[in-house]
């Protein structure tokens, strides 16, 4: 085949490291019934290594000329989903056994395609990404830090999650602007650490609340809450968002959505 020219509108940084490769393989542990799902395989530099371990893998690919490329080896053990993975309805896919998601995603899509995929998060076993190391920083953050924010709070509500690694930018064909890092996603299911909530409460919360990082929470979500409601929820209203945990905002969801 003639050699695949990357399209920056799809935002592609094949990997082809084979150290780095091996690692994300040995992260994931792959079993030969695990129902796998590959979110932008390119040409298929990880694909081919899961598929050792696997009887059987499906990928999700918007890039017609990969495609027809993967198309054209005519291996039975694909399954080849062309659809926008933002689109992508996981409930199509789902089997006897729980989704193993993994992917390098594009990073300009990256926040939302793992806000859609959590909306899933009950059929899901766990997630490994290839992100923006800024990103992954983001996403383990804790209170007090310049990091924590809404992608913090929101992923660790619904994810246990594990900054796996850091990958080199000379791992990529070509090689990105940022660096890399993988990370492990593994939905909550009757194991979270994390009183109920309602999630849109929460998102509501959150948004609000770091959209005004800087001011104390009691001017921060004063549209939501008032001082006396956020003392209710056992929480000082002098404080800034950046200072309170993942329970504190559940807790502050819980008497938003008392209302």
């Amino acid at each position: 085949m003639k050699k695949y020219k990357t399209k920056k509108r799809f935002g592609q940084h094949f990997l082809h490291d084979n150290h780095v490769i091996s690692q994300i393989v040995s992260a994931i542990r792959p079993k030969k019934q695990d129902t796998m799902i590959e979110i932008g395989p390119g040409l298929g530099a990880l694909t081919f290594p899961l598929l050792k371990h696997l009887d059987h893998i499906q990928l999700i690919e918007i890039d017609r000329d990969i495609i027809q490329r993967l198309t054209e080896l005519a291996d039975n053990r694909l399954t080849i989903h062309a659809v926008d993975a933002l689109k992508l309805d996981l409930s199509t896919l789902v089997d006897a056994h729980s989704l193993r998601i993994v992917g390098n995603l594009p990073y300009n899509i990256s926040t939302p395609l793992i806000f859609h995929l959590l909306e899933s998060g009950a059929d899901i076993a766990d997630m490994h990404f290839m992100l923006q190391k800024e990103v992954v920083d983001r996403m383990v953050a804790a209170p007090n830090s310049k990091t924590y924010g809404r992608l913090s709070v929101m992923v660790q509500y619904q994810c246990r999650v594990d900054a796996l690694f850091n990958v080199p930018r000379g791992a990529f064909s070509p090689p990105p602007k940022v660096e890399s890092a993988v990370v492990r996603l593994q939905p909550w299911q009757e194991n979270s650490p994390y009183t109920k909530t309602n999630l849109s409460c929460l998102a509501n919360i959150v948004n609000q609340a770091f959209m005004k990082r800087r001011k104390t929470l009691r001017n921060a979500i004063k549209e939501l809450l008032s001082q006396e409601q956020i003392e209710q929820a056992g929480i000082d209203p002098k404080l800034r968002p950046e200072n309170l945990s993942v329970e504190d905002f559940v807790q502050l969801s819980l008497v938003l959505h008392q209302q």
